[in-house]
Parts: C-alpha cells; sequence; structure tokens
C-alpha cells in the first residue's frame, strides 16, 4: 500500500493529516488475513447458490433519530457565514459546485422570505499550497414549503447558493472558501480533489454508495464508517432526510401514515433539512455527494409542487449531462459513466426521462469509460416483502434499455436492508445482466426491513402494488420458469445470490476496463470489516453492448 500524507489546516486552526491513500495490487482475488490468503468470488464464479444471512437478534441498531437539540445538528455560523456546506460532480472532471446557506430558516404562520440577491455568491479557490486567486460566482435561492391547511405551519429556507467551478484540473487537490467576503462572511477553508480524466485506465479509488439515510443514530454510525473508508465520492441513492416523517409542528414517528392517518396532506418538518445539511458538512465539503431522489424527498405541497427542497439544496449537473429535470442525470467519473435515474418520476418510453436515457446511453464511448453504472431508489430486484415489485413497471419500460447497452451494475435503494444479485435479465440468470445491488441499509429511523416474500404466509397482495407514475399495475403472475403461476416465489429466487438485514453501505473500487471490488461494510462490525465481497468482472468480448 502506498500512502500519501498530505498536511493540512483544519477549520479550528490545528494541523492535521489526511491521508490519501492508494492502494496498489494484483488482481490476484485474494484477500490478505494474517497468515493466509482468503480467494474473493468474482461474478465469474457465479450464478452463486442464494445465501440468506440469518438476522442478528443482538443486533439491530439504534433506529431512533437524533433531536433538535444535538450538538451536531447545531450550526456556529453567525450572521451570513455559510453553513451546510456540500460539494458535488458536474458531468466531467473539470468542473464542480460548491453549494452552502447563509442566514437562518423560518417556520410558522407568519413568514417573510429572506432576499436571496442580499447576499452574494462567491467561492475563492486554488490549488492546495497556493494561493486563492482564482473566483467564481453563482446564483442564490430561496424555497418555501406551503400548505393551504389552517393550523400547518409554513417554511422559508435560509439563501442557498450554488456556483460551479470551471476548469480545474484533473485528480488534483484544490482548497477553497465560500461566502460574501463584501460582508466579512466567508467560511473557513476547505478541501477537496478532482475526479481523474475520463478513461479506461483511469478511476476514483473509493466510490461509497449508500441509500435511504436519514438522520438516526444509526445514520452517524453508517457516516462514520463511510468517512473511516476514504472515499473519493459519495453516491446517495435516494431518500435524504426523512423530514416527510414529521408533522409541520415537529412530531415525528417511525411510521407517518400509522401515527398520523388523518392529515390534509402529507406534511414535512423541513428544519430536518437544514440538521442534515449540517451534520453532514464535515464530509460533504470536502468529498462530493451525488444524490438522486427517492419517495421520502417528494414532500407534496401547495399548487401541488413536489420535490422543491430536494431540488432547491443540491447542485445536479442535468443541464450539462442534456437531462431537463434535476429528478435524472448522467455525469463521469474516470473511467465510469453514472446515469442518476428517478423511480419517482415517470419513466414510460414516450415521457422524456427515457427518452433522454436513449440519448445519454447512445452517446456514451465504451472506449473511454467502459463502466456503465445505474442507479435509481426503488430496486427491480428484491425479494424482501418491503416494496415487493412495486417498481415493476419502471422495469417493464426500462429493462431492456439498460441490458442492450450493457449496464454494468446498478444500485438501488428503498428496501431498508442489503441484497446482492446474480447477473440477471428478466427474471432469469443471464451472464450478460448487470448485477443488482439493494443497499437501502444507511439507517434511517423506519428501522430495517427482515421478512422474504418468499417466506410462508408472507408473499403480498397484487393489489398491493400500485404504481404511483404509470396510473396502473404491472407486477402479475410469473408466467414462467420456477416461480411460474405465481406472484412470489417459494423460496430465496435464483437471481438473489446474497441477502442480509443489517444497516451499513457499500464501496466500490474500480480497477481497470473489467475489474471492481465491492464491499458491503456492515455498521455493527469492525470499519475494516466485510460483510460481502466480490469482483464485478465485465466480459465485453463475451457481452458486447448494441452498437450505436
Amino acid at each position: 500500500m502506498k500512502v500519501d500524507c498530505t498536511y493540512l489546516s483544519t477549520e479550528m486552526g490545528c494541523w492535521v493529516i489526511l491521508c490519501l491513500s492508494v492502494l496498489y495490487f494484483s488482481l490476484s482475488s485474494d484477500a490478505d488475513y494474517g497468515d493466509y490468503q482468503v480467494p474473493i468470488p468474482t461474478t465469474l464464479d457465479g450464478p452463486f447458490k442464494p445465501v440468506t444471512v440469518p438476522l442478528d437478534q443482538t443486533f439491530r441498531g439504534n433506529a431512533v433519530d437524533l433531536p433538535h437539540t444535538d450538538p451536531l445538528l447545531q450550526t456556529t455560523a453567525q450572521g451570513f457565514q455559510p453553513q451546510q456546506i456540500s460539494l458535488s460532480l458536474s458531468a466531467s472532471h473539470h468542473s464542480v459546485s460548491i453549494s452552502w446557506i447563509t442566514g437562518e430558516f423560518q417556520i410558522g404562520d407568519n413568514i417573510e422570505p429572506l432576499d436571496p440577491n442580499s447576499v452574494a455568491s462567491v467561492v475563492r479557490y486554488g490549488r492546495f499550497r497556493r494561493s486563492m486567486s482564482h473566483r467564481a460566482t453563482g446564483y442564490s435561492l430561496v424555497y418555501s414549503q406551503l400548505y393551504p391547511f389552517e393550523g400547518l405551519q409554513n417554511y422559508t429556507s435560509g439563501i442557498i447558493h450554488h456556483v460551479r467551478l470551471t476548469g480545474l484540473r484533473p485528480n488534483t487537490l484544490y482548497q477553497y472558501e465560500c461566502g460574501d467576503p463584501s460582508l466579512s462572511a466567508m467560511s473557513d477553508v476547505h478541501y477537496f480533489r478532482t475526479m481523474p480524466v475520463s478513461g479506461p485506465k483511469s478511476y476514483p479509488n473509493r466510490i461509497a454508495v449508500v441509500g435511504d439515510l436519514g438522520l438516526s443514530y444509526n445514520t452517524t454510525s453508517t457516516v462514520d464508517h463511510i468517512t473511516s473508508n476514504h472515499p473519493d465520492l459519495i453516491l446517495l441513492v435516494g431518500d435524504v432526510s426523512y423530514a416527510n416523517l414529521y408533522l409541520t409542528n415537529g412530531t415525528g414517528a417511525d411510521c407517518y401514515s400509522c401515527a398520523f392517518p388523518n392529515t390534509p396532506i402529507h406534511e414535512t418538518y423541513q428544519p430536518r433539512w437544514d440538521f442534515w445539511g449540517r451534520y453532514m458538512q464535515p464530509l460533504i465539503s470536502s468529498v462530493p455527494i451525488m444524490i438522486i431522489e427517492g419517495n421520502h424527498d417528494i414532500e407534496p405541497q401547495a399548487e401541488n409542487q413536489t420535490f422543491v427542497a430536494y431540488s432547491s439544496r443540491f447542485a445536479f449537473p442535468s443541464e450539462e449531462s442534456g437531462s431537463s429535470s434535476t429528478l435524472y442525470y448522467s455525469f463521469n467519473a474516470g473511467g465510469i459513466h453514472f446515469m442518476m435515474l428517478g423511480s419517482s418520476t415517470s419513466y414510460d418510453k414516450s415521457g422524456d426521462q427515457y427518452k433522454w436515457l436513449e440519448r445519454d446511453l447512445a452517446s456514451v464511448d465504451r472506449e473511454v469509460t467502459p463502466w456503465l453504472v445505474a442507479t435509481w431508489h426503488a430496486p427491480w430486484y428484491s425479494t424482501y416483502k418491503a416494496h415487493y415489485r412495486e417498481a415493476e413497471c419502471m422495469r417493464v419500460e426500462m429493462e431492456d434499455l439498460l441490458y442492450k447497452y450493457g449496464v454494468d451494475i446498478v444500485f438501488n435503494g428503498h428496501v431498508h436492508a442489503y441484497e446482492r444479485s446474480n447477473r440477471v435479465y428478466n427474471y432469469t440468470l443471464d451472464p450478460c445482466g448487470p448485477v443488482y445491488i439493494t443497499v437501502g441499509d444507511g439507517g434511517n429511523r423506519e428501522k430495517t426491513a427482515i421478512t422474504h416474500a418468499d417466506e410462508p404466509g408472507q408473499c403480498p397482495e397484487p393489489s398491493t402494488t400500485p404504481d404511483d407514475f404509470m396510473g396502473g399495475f404491472c407486477a402479475f403472475n410469473f408466467t414462467s420458469g420456477p416461480a411460474a403461476g405465481n406472484f412470489c416465489w417459494d423460496r430465496q429466487p435464483d437471481y438473489s445470490a446474497l441477502r442480509e438485514s443489517s444497516f451499513g453501505h457499500g464501496i466500490l473500487e474500480v480497477k481497470n476496463e473489467t475489474h471492481a471490488l465491492w464491499i458491503w461494510h456492515r455498521n455493527q462490525d469492525f470499519y475494516g470489516s466485510a460483510g460481502d465481497e466480490i469482483y464485478i468482472v465485465r466480459q465485453p468480448q463475451n457481452c458486447p453492448p448494441s452498437a450505436t
């Protein structure tokens, strides 16, 4: 292992060591454990016999939300000093976006939005250990969450700033500060490293993948584990703050519909977004985070507006990737092309998202970005009872397109457990199908999913799986295979390689054009332990994507 230790100044003025570790090893498919080596399996060894890891009854985690009084949710910013600073990527390596908030939110009956033009959006930046002589300006906005019902409290945000930096060098360490210099309201200095240039031999070292994060005590464990793995990039596959498990008065519940069945609209407590941004700042002000929406981020309000907090608080490379929506977009990270798709918006073949996806896939040069990775929130291949086959309409519409272009890996959330599939297409084992990985186990207060749909008496009624975006049902009894004539299998399906109920996150390390190491980490394990570990191997010679 080669370690490059660079000394950096922290916000507190102390000196710490930021270790940027680069792991060099041959693809021997072995992990070193003391005096012996344990082979790491590869997808070429599959398809694997389905495995269900028994539920650890001694550990269910602490799926209780952090209270608003927790010091980790408070801000030390005063006046118009920046808070909730975050970093996101553009469509390619030479551009990133810095986002932050100034001023405080308001909640109540009589709220007056702040003037977004009253504070400038400025980022000063430069390469590490050089002067921050570059300056970029951006734009600012304020959003509101409004309810046309008596007794519900309305919300208006602080001033949200987005600044895009361009002309950056690949794989280079930068330093920056953000704010309004005319008000003496600048942040402390933060640091980030740009993505490597796109190419078949150029990849980020580690990409953390997590879903359904929330802001519970389990979330803190997950984030601690992610931080310890020193990722270069974070993918959050939907369901961010879980503000919609709260009424506007701040009263929360593990199950909204159970606790508040008679509310005139699905309320949210928007300050939970601010708490989430404050808690996450130490990590995501230096490590870019790319987010796609989940069902808990819909948040309907007056005039049928949805996804307002999600779309306002983060910067998305939608325009750069040819998308007209924050709900789906794409970007490159080295030799990986990521497609962030929306399962909570229309995806039918005649719609904008599908047409955009067709164009995006057709434009990918696999000689430059050999790896195709897709993410969206609601999984197609989950065997848990919770949300079983709810996304079947999306699968029916889009699966052929992803298969045609040879998507390698799919990451999903929504189901609060871990599951990895064998390579699969149309519910059938297929050596050219993607590997589907569900990581909806970030730690939110709704707790883990435990029951499987193939357990006796646990198969849900088909009528419980309607599709809100297609206006009907797509999940019917299987017509062929071992489950023919039934809605569920009577055993763990062949396409399910491994499933386990636990909170955690995953790390993807792409090694070259054909091999990527996937490691899933459970929260209850030591930081270096792996709950699942496998090399995902591409075979472009056997599974060539369709010609464009």
